[in-house]
């Protein structure tokens, strides 16, 4: 498989998106209730939380990927998507394959980010069944200094109706950031790979995301979050380059339109209002500059 961190359902988009909630006009503003206000540093967390769920989930179903490759194919498929400074091990079992991704006390990723501890993947033994269960659990594990808890139970099918190898995902994982904030987040989810399955090459690995989430703070401020056209992510962008996320807080609800395909940073925020703006998109790992361009 190739390199495909960053995949993200709502990677990079809570932190300007909720603006709805602090940058309405000031009637709009006047009328929200002091529940509906959140802090940058909310935001912050919640778009953040959002790229570290998904990027374990993406782990996770790169290294199954690769197992599957391997053993179906009967190759010496070789996936160069995660670095050296990763030890994964297989132990069989009569029923079971049980995977070990461990990054150490600390492992750069090519596009950044640095993770530490264990990631445990858990699966049948039958590599040949069109659909199975995924299981995925951590251990001691880090992100960006980040620590995580919790658990995902990925449905691997390997040809969707349309042909395409699809995963569904449900996950939840709790986070405590170095400053001592804290936050909950769940991810239910859907990742079609409609282009560059097993090429050889990940730049032209494209996904179609879609599906539901949740955030949490350490105040209890909740936001959802669902797609309402899906999300294409092409790995040879650094951004998503279409689809649209909605995300509600109480009774606001604003959404984002990401464009018609172009790489860019670049968004159409429409707020409860009904007014649109054009935003810029942020990056979790911004301080990580990534190994390779986009």
């Amino acid at each position: 498989m190739k390199k495909n961190f960053g995949i993200l359902s709502f990677t990079g988009l809570l932190l300007v998106t909720t603006m709805f909630l602090v940058s309405c006009d000031k009637n709009d503003s006047q009328d929200m209730s002091e529940e509906d206000a959140i802090t940058v540093a909310e935001l912050k967390i919640s778009d953040e939380s959002d790229l570290i769920s998904e990027d374990i989930i993406s782990i996770g179903e790169e290294v199954y990927a690769t197992d599957e490759i391997m053993v179906t194919s009967k190759s010496n498929y070789v996936s160069d998507y995660l670095p050296d400074c990763v030890t994964i091990t297989t132990v069989v079992t009569s029923t079971s394959r049980e995977k070990t991704i461990d990054f150490g006390d600390g492992c750069e990723l090519p596009n950044g980010n640095v993770l530490s501890g264990i990631i445990f993947l858990s699966y049948s033994k039958d590599m040949d069944m069109a659909k199975k269960t995924i299981n995925l659990s951590l251990d001691n594990f880090t992100f960006n200094g980040v620590a995580i808890e919790g658990s995902a139970s990925i449905v691997r099918t390997r040809s969707n109706e349309n042909g395409n190898p699809q995963s569904d995902a449900e996950a939840g994982f709790n986070g405590i950031w170095p400053d001592g904030a804290s936050a909950s987040f769940t991810a239910n989810r859907t990742r079609e790979w409609i282009e560059g399955y097993s090429s050889g090459f990940w730049g032209d690995n494209v996904f179609l995301i879609s599906g539901k989430g949740t955030y949490t703070g350490k105040l209890g401020n909740v936001f959802m979050k669902e797609t309402i056209v899906p999300l294409r992510r092409e790995l040879s962008c650094r951004f998503i380059v279409s689809g649209i996320l909605e995300i509600s807080r109480n009774d606001a609800t604003a959404s984002l339109d990401f464009g018609d395909g172009t790489c860019d940073s670049k968004g159409i925020l429409i707020h409860p209002n009904g007014e649109s703006e054009e935003i810029f998109l942020r990056r979790f790992h911004k301080k990580f500059p990534p190994k390779f361009p986009f």
